[in-house]
């Protein structure tokens, strides 16, 4: 893993001396904004009672579809530029001769958007703090439900990843990598859709409506878990093949 560093620094230098990660924050913490802003007016129209039988913690996390409608956009955006623009400037030929091996270039690179990733909610914990000064806040389900949003964003970044090193143009990227979570979202709300059966039951293992409707309610299954895992560790395999056939021709 030497070089993982210098590359994961250089990655996220990229990222925020550009505008692209400050105009992605920027727009996710306004939506999220308006999204959590939205659910507090309705709770409190409500008369304190919680929406449905939960409360306005709870709704932000697992009972809305603005949640995820941002994932589904910033993900890709964040990861088009990883391998495509590098191919494309044939700076990808410098770095593949460096004594770096393929493993540590696309470990440094996906963290670099996942660490971004994470610093876009960073801020949403002053939501938190705004309804625990009013009421009380189940950091259980605060703590379930962050680690759940990372978990489902962590896949999606790495399905970004992948369709970025298959493709030298980012535009290609970003749309390839959208319809692929798009799908695999879609999908996942096939539980609602399906018949009792096989293809349901897998419908549900891999909805993240579901994954958040269990976390936001301070549940946690380990299978969803390794399935989670599972959707970054196929993805990178697959990206550190490709880069190590950049390297051997």
């Amino acid at each position: 893993m030497r070089g993982f560093w210098p590359i994961f620094k250089r990655e996220l230098f990229a990222l925020f001396v550009t505008p692209l990660a400050w105009v992605l924050i920027t727009a996710f913490l306004f939506f999220q904004g308006w999204h959590f802003y939205i659910i507090v007016v309705n709770f409190a129209a409500a008369s304190g009672e919680a929406l449905g039988d939960t409360g306005p913690v709870q709704a932000f996390f697992g009972q809305t579809m603005l949640l995820y409608l941002p994932l589904l956009v910033i993900c890709p955006m964040l990861t088009m530029r990883l391998f495509a623009e590098e191919r494309r400037s044939g700076t990808i030929e410098t770095l593949l001769t460096a004594p770096v091996g393929a493993p540590a270039v696309v470990l440094a690179k996906y963290a670099a958007t996942l660490a971004t990733y994470a610093a876009m909610w960073l801020p949403t914990l002053l939501y938190i703090v705004i309804i625990a000064r009013t009421g009380e806040v189940d950091w259980r389900v605060v703590g379930t439900s962050y680690l759940s949003v990372i978990a489902i964003g962590a896949g999606y970044l790495a399905i970004g990843t992948m369709t970025s090193a298959l493709t030298n143009s980012q535009l290609t990227a970003a749309v390839l990598s959208a319809i692929g979570l798009c799908l695999l979202f879609l999908f996942g709300l096939g539980e609602f859709v399906f018949p009792d059966g096989p293809v349901r039951e897998v419908a549900t293992h891999v909805s993240a409506w579901t994954q958040m409707n269990d976390a936001s309610r301070g549940l946690v299954d380990s299978r969803r878990l390794v399935y989670d895992a599972t959707v970054v560790l196929v993805p990178l395999f697959i990206t550190v093949r490709a880069v190590e056939a950049w390297r051997w021709g």
